[in-house]
């Protein structure tokens, strides 16, 4: 592989000082605690000039294509399915951090009927990306702290929505950065790296996946977040796909790709640091490759559930009941409420429609109860928990 140039990190010596109260040291710890530490002195890329080998280049130039043609089809069969996409892409890149739950506590979630903390930090997920497709238009600093704020909202130990004020580090010591694997840039540096990038995601003269794969390590090496960082840089990576034109209709599962690729993905991140950009954009790339098969594979299953419910449902030809099949795909544990809300039917109109889906073995009741009753459709859930299951093995 021959080497992108890049613009390598600096760095600097600054005094340690431990936050005051954050942990019960004792007088030896304290001892021993580091009193320097090295930080990263992130360079500016607003203006760096990029040049691709024939060999990257083409490789770059062939993931794209997948990846318009897969978008293409969200015009058309895969339109149905783009929010089981968007779905899937936000538990993937929930998957890398090690945020993992079920398709039925994620669905629960999705309609307030779940208690499970993973999937409520995943559906989070959902939301941040949600918010990255809907301001692609606009990339600037406003756009990447509203993601932020999707994500981190419904906590209250991070700041949500708010570039960091104080150092952050990544692995070693939970106590100090001195044995860190990565130590991002002084938090004074944030917003002036921040302002930068956006200039840089601004530009017009770079590839589309290159841009996007630049834009997101740049992201990641700046770390602009106490938390969230990583699934925050992974929505962002979206957003320059949609800003550039790469893809206008679907949500790609680009994180699925990377879900495979996870060690190589973070060794990349490394190598972007010391001024190699090689390897991340060739990790995007494949992670593009796989993530359009993965996502044409979960479509095709889908589908078929669909079939195999047309040959089920009795019911007369353009009642309710139909319709229903279709909600089910995208929101695969519903209760009367949502039906109505979603398909524009009255109650009993509803809940006729989920009786039928009952009887005929769609749907399942799953609470016992006489009100408020949850509705799981097992097929789709089955299928998006096998989807999951493999999601870390590579596609050849």
């Amino acid at each position: 592989m021959t080497p992108v140039d890049w613009p390598a990190l600096g760095s600097v010596t600054v005094p340690w000082q431990p936050v005051e109260g954050l942990f019960d040291l004792s007088r030896r710890a304290l001892r021993t605690t580091p009193r320097t530490y090295t930080a990263a002195v992130v360079p500016r890329v607003a203006e760096a000039p990029l040049v691709l080998g024939g060999d990257l280049a083409a490789d770059l130039d062939d993931a794209t294509r997948l990846l318009a043609t897969f978008d293409a089809g969200g015009a058309g069969e895969i339109a149905p399915f783009a929010s089981v996409l968007l779905r899937s892409e936000s538990a993937a890149s929930s998957q890398i951090e090690n945020l993992t739950s079920s398709a039925r506590a994620l669905a629960e979630a999705e309609i307030g009927e779940g208690s499970r903390a993973n999937a409520a930090v995943i559906l989070a997920n959902v939301r941040t990306m949600q918010a990255a497709l809907d301001l692609a238009g606009r990339l600037d600093e406003s756009a990447v702290l509203a993601m932020h704020r999707a994500l981190m909202s419904q906590q209250s130990v991070h700041a949500a929505g708010a570039w960091r004020e104080q150092q952050v580090w990544v692995g070693g010591s939970p106590l100090h950065p001195g044995d860190a694997h990565y130590v991002p840039p002084l938090a004074a540096e944030v917003p002036a790296l921040m302002a930068d990038l956006v200039r840089f995601m601004d530009r017009d003269d770079l590839p589309p996946l290159a841009h996007a794969a630049l834009a997101h390590a740049q992201f990641e090496t700046i770390h602009p977040f106490t938390d969230g960082n990583g699934r925050t840089g992974r929505a962002l990576l979206h957003s320059v796909l949609l800003h550039t034109g790469a893809i206008h209709r679907v949500t790609v599962p680009i994180s699925a790709g990377l879900l495979a690729l996870r060690d190589d993905y973070f060794a990349a991140l490394t190598a972007y640091r010391t001024g190699d950009a090689e390897p991340i954009l060739r990790c995007v790339a494949e992670a593009a490759r796989s993530g359009t098969h993965i996502g044409e594979r979960l479509v095709r299953t889908l589908r078929g559930v669909r079939e195999q419910w047309a040959g089920r449902l009795t019911a007369r030809a353009g009642s309710a009941s139909w319709s229903l099949l279709d909600l089910l795909l995208r929101q695969p544990v519903v209760t009367a409420r949502v039906v109505v809300r979603e398909l524009g039917v009255t109650a009993p109109t509803a809940q006729s429609a989920l009786q039928r889906l009952v009887v005929d073995g769609i749907l399942i009741e799953s609470t016992g109860h006489r009100r408020n009753r949850v509705y799981r459709a097992a097929d789709v859930l089955t299928a998006l928990d096998a989807y999951a299951a493999g999601l870390g093995r590579r596609i050849r």
